[in-house]
């Protein structure tokens, strides 16, 4: 029999289920994705350091996981919430259950959970703290979490970037040399570089604007990551000496650090954006694209410099989701144009980059 687990949330709900991956207790910001599929790719994805995460649609583990849809070198999620497992997945490239992958890094889940009743809970009251735990009462659940630090109080980029820089080389990436300052970045993000021709270094979030330069790259990128911008000064401080030196592109995280290089401030969403199926609407043509996203705070246009401009709105709730400078070859946007799990309708921002690039170097 599988053992009991219980699910806490901060507002001193309770919800009860069973246990699979990693017994062991776990707290962390509870948040929502509505992906249908992607589970890997959401698991890895370094953006979600400090959460548990649930998606709302229901089976989970029906394709297995396999080696080819890692985004990052570990499982970020600190939890994971499911209303249904699967222990018998089909799928060719399957070689462990959801329940061996999670168990394998040492990651707690719940299942058996009525996750629309939560989505219900956080869409109305927004995201909070929670608490996994298989040792607990509900009671000791409660009096944990009032002991742990608020999610957005952390510096979660420094937990999840890397020690060291390293290349980033496939086949054929020879071209333009790209710079990636890794703030929590997926792997999509190299690949899609690489299949546009560019070798990439990846370098440490504590970089130097200097450092990076003497990298001699031709552009340079800011990663997605995880964690309220606002208590990134030193990362604005690297984008404010980047700035002008060669062409910039930001994807998420990388968006809110040059809104903020340039005076800009944020805010906490109620509930985040965090899913393959946003719409966005690009300011220039009209068009609309389907969006795979993952964040939890937005750019405030009140703050916004006169140097930037709004490219990219969310037709959901009108926030920002892109900026552009009026006179350098520096853009940003709020989604994840290399999608992982999501539509690959944004993949178009990487040729851009690219074409800012040459332009740059043609003088």
């Amino acid at each position: 029999m599988p053992k009991q687990a219980i699910l806490a949330l901060k507002d001193g709900s309770i919800y009860e289920g069973y246990s699979f991956g990693t017994e062991t207790d776990t707290c962390g910001e509870v948040v929502f994705n509505t992906s249908m599929a992607g589970y890997q790719e959401i698991l890895t994805d370094p953006s979600y350091a400090g959460q548990i995460v649930l998606p709302t649609y229901p089976l989970i583990g029906n394709y297995g996981t396999n080696k080819q849809d890692i985004e990052s070198r570990r499982i970020q999620v600190r939890g994971f919430i499911v209303r249904e497992k699967c222990d018998m997945p089909s799928h060719y490239l399957d070689d462990r259950t959801i329940h061996e992958y999670l168990a394998g890094s040492g990651i707690p889940g719940i299942y058996g959970i009525d996750t629309r009743s939560i989505t219900r809970r956080l869409r109305s009251a927004g995201v909070m703290m929670g608490i996994i735990t298989t040792s607990k009462t509900p009671h000791e659940a409660l009096e944990e979490l009032k002991k742990q630090p608020d999610y957005g109080s952390i510096d979660f980029v420094r937990q999840v970037s890397t020690e060291k820089a390293y290349k980033w080389e496939e086949a054929g990436s020879s071209g333009y040399h790209v710079v990636a300052l890794d703030c929590g970045l997926k792997y999509n993000i190299l690949r899609l570089l690489c299949q546009h021709g560019c070798h990439v270094t990846v370098v440490p979030c504590s970089t130097s604007a200097e450092e990076i330069i003497n990298l001699t790259p031709d552009g340079i990128l800011l990663s997605p990551g995880p964690g309220d911008p606002d208590l990134l000064d030193y990362l604005a401080e690297t984008a404010k000496g980047l700035v002008g030196k060669k062409p910039i592109m930001g994807i998420c995280l990388g968006n809110q650090i040059l809104h903020k290089a340039f005076g800009g401030k944020h805010f906490k969403l109620k509930f985040g954006h965090r899913g393959g199926n946003h719409p966005v609407r690009e300011l220039a043509t009209g068009a609309v694209h389907i969006t795979a996203q993952n964040h939890g705070y937005a750019a405030d246009p009140a703050t916004l410099s006169d140097e930037l401009e709004i490219t990219h709105i969310n037709l959901n709730d009108g926030t920002v989701e892109g900026l552009r400078h009026k006179e350098l070859p520096i853009f940003s946007i709020q989604y994840h144009s290399e999608a992982s799990p999501g539509p690959l309708d944004n993949v178009y921002l990487f040729k851009n980059f690219i074409n800012n690039i040459q332009k740059f170097k043609e003088g």
